[in-house]
């Protein structure tokens, strides 16, 4: 089952929030439509804190939620080898949950 949310990567304005193209270029997640499309039951995604923006500096979308801010879970189980935090040692998504943050 899917529902529609705002778009977290460019908060709902379908514009590209680096402008990095230029300052009338739309959001490369919800192509200018301000709105996307998930997959529930969804979590807030641990690895970008639910922004929607890559957590490791780059102005580009997190790599973990595709810059929806929320990933498909089904469970509730923190994943045994991040503890639930998404990340690695070395801050790159977890290799186990592929950092979602459960198994």
């Amino acid at each position: 089952m899917s529902k529609k949310i705002s778009c977290t990567f460019c908060r709902g304005t379908g514009k590209d929030p680096f402008e990095l193209l230029s300052p009338i270029s739309d959001c490369l997640v919800c192509n200018g439509k301000g709105q996307v499309e998930i997959e529930t039951p969804a979590k807030k995604c641990v690895f970008c804190g639910g922004t929607g923006r890559n957590p490791l500096g780059a102005r580009v979308a997190c790599i973990v939620c595709n810059g929806k801010g929320s990933n498909f879970s089904i469970s509730d189980q923190p994943c045994v080898q991040c503890k639930g935090t998404g990340k690695a040692s070395d801050g790159l998504p977890c290799t186990r949950c592929k950092g979602v943050g459960f198994n």
